[in-house]
């Protein structure tokens, strides 16, 4: 009773935002060990997997992507070879957005670094500020940044914690590869498509070509540096399934690399001045959650209630797809974003049982349930770009209420036969 006691203020704290999301955790973290509810070997498990450290690493790639100014000048890259059409100017948009999430993981600096660089390319191809236009573009920056975000392993802070949770609970890491060729085709690319489409359609304007061209400015040492370890980081992300070694040692090489003096791209007293250590612990804590929920029993009695009112039956395949990957996106009202798979991952072992899948598929549909987003408080970094941005709730919903729909009704079921084709629900 204690644990769930605590589980629960935990989980309402990080639903309301009562509290900033790091305070929760560290709180949570005091509360178990107060009261005694598990063991500090896994209250505190989060900080020992491999997945807290590839969050540090990508906080500082993050940050070093910013300071440079290696970010803008990819997007002011790709804008300048973007037609002067607003088709053309969103779909830039969307491609920047969805490009970004492989250099640069972290959800929030990618919507901070996108929102006025976008705003600054539709102001200078005529689209008034508060226009649809503009809100178009701050749109493709949130909503492509995060619900496709979800689809590549280090990108968003979901990844990381489903990552996190299928180490430390089942001794499964999770493969950079593997992760992306089974979610990203469908819940990514093709989601992005759908993205920018219904801007285009909902939110309709007209560009004009600008006045004047901005001057080329050459890339400093310190971008030269970065795109060497971005690439290097990148390739080995990429083909870790043949060399072994964890994304998680990956990022924490290039973070390191990246604070190097004279070798890096941001000088060494950046890591204390401007790193901001609140999602380490944030991501740490979550983790912890998973592992408790798993060594209370909390987990395994929600579970046996959840799967018999789902009535999950061994040989449907597609039937428990649909049903195991609903209940992971409609529990996110009850949390955010973050806290889904920290929530749902102890219960995978049930799910997988009564699906009769491997681990690992009970895991992936987990996934599924938090690309989907259907109310906007489920995700921090979408409320803190629209606050930033000043997109009206209005203009928000107007997106994500269709693209919701939709995504439940065409690309869960276009996601299975992916998943069909890719024979991932064989033992």
């Amino acid at each position: 009773m204690h644990a769930a006691a605590v589980l629960l203020l935990t989980i309402s704290l990080w639903a309301t935002a009562a509290l900033p999301e790091h305070i929760t955790g560290l709180l949570f973290l005091l509360l178990c060990m107060l009261l005694a509810i598990a063991p500090a070997s896994v209250v505190f498990s989060g900080f020992a997997s491999g997945t807290l450290w590839l969050v540090l690493g990508g906080l500082i790639i993050a940050e070093a992507v910013r300071a440079t100014g290696l970010g803008e000048r990819m997007a002011k890259f790709l804008f300048a070879r973007a037609s002067l059409t607003y088709g053309g100017l969103i779909a830039a948009a969307v491609g920047i957005a969805l490009l970004l999430g492989f250099v640069m993981p972290a959800t929030v600096a990618r919507v901070l670094l996108l929102l006025p660089i976008f705003a600054a390319a539709g102001t200078r191809l005529g689209l008034a500020h508060g226009s649809p236009g503009q809100i178009a573009l701050a749109l493709a920056a949130i909503i492509v940044s995060f619900q496709c975000g979800t689809t590549v392993l280090p990108a968003n802070a979901p990844n990381l914690v489903l990552a996190g949770a299928a180490e430390t609970l089942y001794d499964k890491p999770i493969i950079y590869g593997d992760y992306l060729l089974l979610h990203f085709p469908v819940l990514g690319l093709v989601k992005a498509l759908l993205i920018g489409f219904l801007l285009y359609k909902l939110f309709p304007a007209q560009t004009r070509a600008p006045e004047n061209q901005e001057p080329h400015r050459p890339m400093s040492p310190a971008e030269r540096r970065l795109t060497v370890v971005l690439a290097a980081a990148l390739a080995l992300w990429a083909t870790d399934f043949l060399h072994g070694i964890r994304p998680a040692w990956i990022a924490l090489a290039a973070g390191i690399i990246v604070l190097m003096p004279r070798v890096g791209a941001l000088p060494p007293e950046a890591f204390p001045e401007r790193i901001k250590l609140g999602t380490f612990f944030y991501i740490g804590a979550v983790l912890g959650f998973g592992a408790v929920v798993q060594d209370s029993g909390v987990g395994k009695s929600v579970g046996s209630v959840m799967l018999a009112l789902l009535n999950v039956q061994p040989g449907a395949d597609m039937v428990n797809f649909f049903k195991l990957s609903l209940l992971a996106t409609f529990t996110g009202l009850l949390t955010t974003n973050p806290s889904q798979p920290a929530l749902l991952a102890p219960l995978a072992s049930q799910m997988a049982e009564a699906a009769g899948w491997r681990i690992e598929a009970a895991l992936m549909t987990i996934a599924v349930g938090f690309t989907l987003m259907l109310l906007p408080y489920q995700a921090p970094p979408v409320m803190v770009g629209v606050q930033i941005a000043g997109v009206p709730m209005r203009a928000l919903l107007r997106l994500t209420v269709p693209l919701a729909l939709i995504s439940i009704l065409v690309l869960l079921p276009l996601d299975y036969l992916w998943w069909w084709t890719l024979g991932y629900f064989r033992n």
